[in-house]
């Protein structure tokens, strides 16, 4: 079915407009936009409902034109139908030489509208769209509780922010023990709770209500303690679709308890994050995850990282891959302190300390982005690696680690 927006400050035609548009079954009308909008609303609109199809009203020919240039230069290709209430001749002149070939005038008659509709299913199924829609979705995954699963994703969220041109959403769903509200000392009453189940109508309206913005960062907390919510998979599906069209980056906090909810998640992710520290008990609690996500097709996504890496520790990073099977991605040192810090201030880390330094290259690599610093003199960046092939692994401590 087709998706189609109405845009138009005139309510009596856009009415006319719905109601006639209503019994054609092949289409849906997902918004009407009362007003022309600029390129930034325009924008949030488009991406937040993904239409095929614009019907843009002529009540102003040249905010019309200039609405239409706007819509081509966010989604190109976007077949736009315009109407009014007259067939003007010099006003279908004026919309040929722009490019704009569909034009229905008041009174709307439904054989018109379906002869115009067919038109742009053609169109589009010649020259489909190809909207918006990010790749990167990183899902984070403790091999056991109290591994810091949550303080990595949410500086490796705050770091993607920090790149150039990378709005980042950072989505709690850990609904049996959600930090991020608490570590950014956020005080949004709604949840990943509210937008699941408003999954399914989830606009450029509600969604600002829903999410915090900290910087280039959004954030949606998990709630109150609620280990009996269950997300459908229709609805996770449906968030996913709405962040991909809307963020550059998504990061997703994960319970670890594998519910069918994460499980979803971690199929729409590009890459799983399996954060473990250098303990006997975590290091065979992420054997066994990774081993049962290799049963559900996602082991060529799981990238292992090391958090509370020390210089001197007692196993070392190559008998962890050894026993686990699986390359370090990454170490992340060992800053009690420095996290300790951030969370009385309800930060993320120092961005002046080495730990906020190991993000932001974990970020660079993330978004296969160019790190900012040449890459440690013994091997290649981190952004080579994540492609990485069997026994490969790339550190950010230091080399005595292991």
């Amino acid at each position: 079915m087709l998706r189609g927006i109405i845009i138009t400050p005139d309510e009596g035609l856009a009415e006319e407009l719905q109601d006639l548009l209503s019994h054609v079954s092949t289409l849906g009308i997902v918004r009407w936009v009362d007003r022309y909008p600029n390129a930034i609303d325009l924008g949030r609109t488009l991406r937040a409902h993904s239409p095929q199809v614009v019907f843009l009203g002529l009540q102003d020919m040249d905010a019309a034109f200039e609405t239409a240039s706007r819509v081509e230069a966010c989604v190109p290709g976007m077949q736009i139908v315009t109407f009014g209430n007259n067939a003007d001749p010099q006003a279908l002149i004026a919309l040929m030489r722009v490019g704009i070939r569909e034009y229905l005038a008041s009174p709307f008659q439904l054989r018109d509208t379906l002869e115009t509709l067919s038109r742009v299913q053609e169109n589009l199924e010649r020259n489909p769209l190809r909207p918006f829609e990010s790749e990167y979705i990183f899902s984070f995954l403790p091999a056991k509780p109290g591994v810091g699963t949550s303080t990595i994703a949410m500086n490796a969220a705050w770091a993607c922010s920090r790149l150039p041109e990378t709005k980042t959403l950072l989505m709690d769903l850990d609904l049996n023990s959600g930090m991020q509200r608490f570590m950014l000392k956020l005080d949004n009453e709604y949840s990943i709770v509210d937008a699941s189940e408003n999954a399914f109508k989830l606009d450029e309206t509600l969604w600002p209500q829903l999410v915090t913005s900290i910087g280039h960062m959004d954030v949606l907390h998990s709630g109150r303690l609620n280990p009996g919510y269950r997300i459908e998979g229709a609805q996770v599906r449906s968030m996913v679709e709405f962040a991909r069209r809307n963020y550059q980056s998504v990061c997703v906090d994960l319970s670890g308890n594998m519910e069918k909810y994460s499980i979803e998640i971690m199929q729409e992710s590009k890459r799983v994050f399996l954060v473990t520290t250098p303990e006997i008990a975590s290091l065979h609690l992420a054997r066994e995850r990774y081993h049962y996500l290799r049963q559900l097709d996602l082991g060529d996504r799981i990238q292992l990282v090391l958090n509370r890496a020390q210089k001197r520790a007692p196993i070392s990073v190559s008998q962890i891959e050894d026993l686990l099977g699986l390359p370090v991605l990454a170490c992340i040192q060992n800053d009690y302190q420095g996290v300790s810090r951030a969370l009385t201030a309800g930060k993320p880390v120092d961005g002046s300390s080495e730990l906020a330094r190991e993000f932001q290259q974990l970020a660079s690599a993330m978004m296969e982005r160019k790190p900012a610093k040449a890459a440690p003199k013994a091997g290649k960046s981190i952004a080579d690696y994540l492609s990485i092939l069997p026994g490969k692994s790339i550190l950010f401590a230091d080399k005595k680690n292991g």
